[in-house]
């Protein structure tokens, strides 16, 4: 009976299939089969990446955002991988978006656009070793990009806009209400100083008038009587080349009217000359 010759390759294993049966697994290298009997599946064991397409998350605050996931894997159990399902790889990616879902689902829409790094951290912790059931292993896994769904990435620009403007206007009020108050306490120095300096200049004319005054206090501390009589004389003088016919003396003088005669002949002679 003839026989079949499969060489298995590097880093691959080989899976015998007798009558339609898995019947063995082989290394790599150079086998022989029975052909038409059995049968010799290669199944490769080094890493794969794989990208799985976009789908859209909830968020916790009901926001649509679309992930994108990559991640590399590589068979652990060829007869699992091979046998146990249909498509592993489908399987493995469906494992992986359900709980994407779940961890995005608990999170609101802010906290899960900055949380990347979280959010690859939990999957993986998630993901842990129930891939194992399909005959991989996940090596490496990552949230390429969430991106919100048009209407939300429409709203998030018109608030960030928003925000800016009330940033800006508030920047501005603040501005505007620093220079009112520099201009009001500019004023207010300059009321006192303007007070200070009138308070000063009061203060120097009343010690030069209080500076007068006693001068002159002084002065007439030191005058006697004959200035007093002579100021007297001088008065009556000036009344007797008045028109006035009436004069008004105190009560004191009234015994020295005796002597108005002579005094105002006297003051007429001295007036004549």
């Amino acid at each position: 009976m003839p026989f079949g010759i499969k060489i298995i390759s590097q880093n691959c294993q080989g899976l015998v299939e007798t009558l339609g049966k898995y019947s063995k697994s082989v290394n790599p290298g150079l086998h022989f089969y029975i052909p038409l009997v059995q049968k010799v599946r290669q199944v490769s064991l080094a890493m794969r990446p794989v990208r799985l397409p976009d789908y859209s998350v909830i968020t916790k605050d009901n926001a649509e955002i679309s992930a994108s996931v990559t991640l590399n894997y590589h068979v652990t159990d060829a007869v699992k991988f091979q046998y146990e399902n249909t498509d592993s790889v489908e399987s493995m990616a469906q494992l992986v978006r359900g709980h994407l879902r779940d961890i995005i689902g608990r999170m609101d829409l802010n906290d899960a656009l900055g949380s990347t790094a979280q959010i690859n951290r939990e999957l993986s912790e998630a993901i842990g070793d129930l891939t194992s059931i399909y005959g991989i292993n996940v090596d490496r896994l990552n949230i390429d990009e969430l991106k919100p769904s048009p209407s939300i990435q429409a709203a998030m620009d018109t608030q960030l806009e928003a925000d800016r403007k009330r940033v800006a206007t508030i920047s501005q009020a603040e501005g505007n209400a620093k220079s009112i108050q520099l201009s009001n306490k500019a004023q207010n120095e300059a009321m006192v100083n303007t007070a200070k300096a009138e308070a000063e200049s009061i203060r120097i004319k009343a010690e030069v008038e209080a500076a007068r005054i006693a001068t002159v206090a002084a002065a007439l501390a030191q005058v006697d009587n004959n200035f007093f009589q002579n100021q007297s004389i001088q008065a009556f003088q000036e009344l007797a080349q008045s028109d006035a016919n009436l004069i008004v003396a105190p009560t004191d003088d009234a015994a020295k009217f005796g002597q108005l005669a002579p005094l105002a002949k006297m003051f007429k002679q001295t007036t004549e000359q």
